[in-house]
């Protein structure tokens, strides 16, 4: 961009109320936070403006509207309603702080309350094991690589496909992989001989470029690697309703608290900044196997 076009988009922005307010408050975020939080943004504006609502004249029963519609017309989860009225919220509180708008209208619009226990199941062990198989015998060497860096390491998708060659590494006698989390977090996670492989094998001779790889030859982006994960599940005979890629990551919590990890342990593994988030892992893991449904028909043998 010339500096001439950077001086016209910022006298446009500093001309638009609104568009400055958007920027004002995305310019908190960094990477992959700043790209989810403008998502939900837009989000919030087209609504506006397909009712034809100024945001920055709203009242809050414009946004207690918008929770309803996204709960009873798009039938969002409470988490996804939850997050993006946190969005809105925020939106709304750095216009307070900037002096374009009094009051936030978004200040006492009652969120929903996010269930306790995670409504996502992670694969059991054995389909766990039946991708990891289908993976490992895929002719795509980045299939096994993304099995194994999300469902064996625990990485989000925007990090497992954000990784480079480059990111690989040894520290202290282990091989690594650094990775940009959330909050452009920088933390280097080690690699098991088994990720180690499957990685390795992806890479090739490659010294530069992205690790996992689509098969036009690119960077592997969210996208590609769910239709990647469709294949595979359709290949292992995985019968479940939605493979996406954050099941993986979930099996991978879930996994290793089966496999006796104290939560503790689990919760630094998978880069949760609040213990409660683990938790909601934990509590859901075991809620069919326990399920008293399975007491009764037991007691009730006889008759059925």
């Amino acid at each position: 961009m010339t500096v001439q076009s950077e001086s016209t988009v910022l006298l446009s922005v500093a001309f638009d109320p609104l568009r400055m307010a958007a920027a004002a408050y995305l310019a908190r975020f960094r990477g992959q936070s700043r790209a989810h939080a403008e998502t939900d943004l837009r989000a919030f504006l087209v609504w506006c403006a397909e009712r034809a609502v100024d945001p920055l004249a709203t009242t809050r029963p414009h946004v207690e509207l918008y929770v309803r519609w996204m709960q009873e017309q798009r039938r969002y989860a409470a988490s996804t309603v939850s997050r993006r009225l946190s969005i809105v919220a925020g939106f709304y509180r750095t216009c307070v702080i900037d002096g374009v708008l009094e009051h936030s209208p978004a200040e006492f619009v009652r969120r929903p309350t996010v269930p306790a226990t995670s409504p996502t199941l992670g694969l059991s062990h054995l389909q766990f094991e039946a991708m990891l198989a289908a993976g490992r015998d895929s002719a795509n060497p980045s299939d096994f690589a993304v099995v194994c860096l999300l469902g064996l390491l625990g990485l989000r998708i925007s990090e497992a496909t954000g990784l480079n060659v480059t990111d690989l590494g040894e520290e202290h006698g282990h091989r690594v992989v650094r990775v940009i989390g959330k909050g452009h977090k920088i933390v280097l996670v080690p690699m098991p001989p088994a990720v180690a492989r499957a990685v390795d094998r992806a890479v090739g001779d490659r010294l530069t470029g992205p690790i996992l790889l689509n098969r036009a030859g690119r960077r592997m982006d969210r996208h590609a690697a769910t239709r990647r994960l469709h294949r595979l599940q359709r290949v292992a005979g995985v019968r479940i309703a939605r493979m996406h890629p954050h099941m993986l990551r979930h099996t991978f919590v879930t996994t290793m608290l089966d496999a006796g990890v104290d939560l503790r342990d689990t919760q630094i593994a998978a880069r949760h900044a609040d213990p409660r988030t683990t938790m909601r892992y934990d509590r859901a893991r075991t809620n069919l196997d326990r399920h008293g449904n399975y007491v009764l028909a037991a007691y009730m043998s006889s008759g059925t």
